[in-house]
């Protein structure tokens, strides 16, 4: 159920307002106080705001820009002020809708619909889940390409980034150098892979707790690394 706060001091509309919006199927709250609503809205998770433009305590222009300040849900402005200035400046702040009283009731509600479908629509489509390798206190975003060791963020360049991620995607299995030189560099070695040495190196300083006794990537004598698991 979506939850509406309504920010409007005259109660009579107000309370017209939540009574249409309640048969809608919507959670409705009142804050009458210009002041009060904006600690409500920005304190508490609403899916909409219907915001009325003159309120004691502070006016809506205000309350709207400290809300889009905090948040990006839906804010429906209404005023008795017909005047285009005041349409443009309360869109301007970031309202996504304005309307004049008097209005019917059942438009308002219409109108809050529309708003809080293309709101899900919009984020639904924000919320892509980033592809995450996690292992035994690594976590390794490859969506962002960022790597966490036990909660803590660590720097990597690409190549790095991509050797790790490649060993980690593939654990329990020993690689050559040159084996990881051709996957990583995508070139063969020409005999030379002492950068694969240097980056398991560095991969190993940003990871292992001590690196004299490596427990993620281990060193396979005679043929090249392991990560473990």
């Amino acid at each position: 159920m979506n939850k509406i706060l309504i920010i409007e001091d005259e109660e009579a509309i107000a309370d017209l307002e939540k009574d249409y919006l309640e048969l809608s199927g919507f959670q409705v709250e009142i804050e009458h106080e210009g002041d009060k609503g904006l600690e409500r809205a920005v304190s508490s998770d609403y899916d909409l705001i219907i915001l009325d433009l003159m309120l004691p305590g502070m006016d809506g222009f205000e309350i709207c820009r400290r809300i889009r300040d905090e948040k990006n849900i839906p804010i429906l402005m209404v005023s008795a002020k017909k005047d285009d200035i005041d349409k443009i400046r309360g869109l301007g702040l970031g309202a996504d809708d304005y309307m004049t009283k008097p209005f019917s009731p059942s438009e308002l509600v219409a109108r809050v619909k529309a708003h809080l479908a293309r709101y899900t629509r919009l984020v639904s489509s924000q919320q892509k889940t980033n592809d995450i390798v996690e292992i035994r206190g690594i976590r390794i975003d490859k969506t962002a390409r960022r790597v966490y060791i036990d909660g803590e963020e660590k720097a990597f360049t690409t190549k790095e980034f991509d050797l790790l991620t490649f060993l980690a995607e593939n654990p329990n299995h020993v690689f050559t150098k040159e084996e990881l030189f051709r996957e990583i560099w995508d070139m063969d070695s020409i005999g030379d892979i002492a950068t694969v040495t240097v980056h398991i190196k560095k991969i190993r300083e940003k990871i292992e707790a001590d690196t004299a006794n490596p427990q993620y990537i281990e060193t396979i004598w005679g043929v090249g690394y392991r990560f473990k698991v």
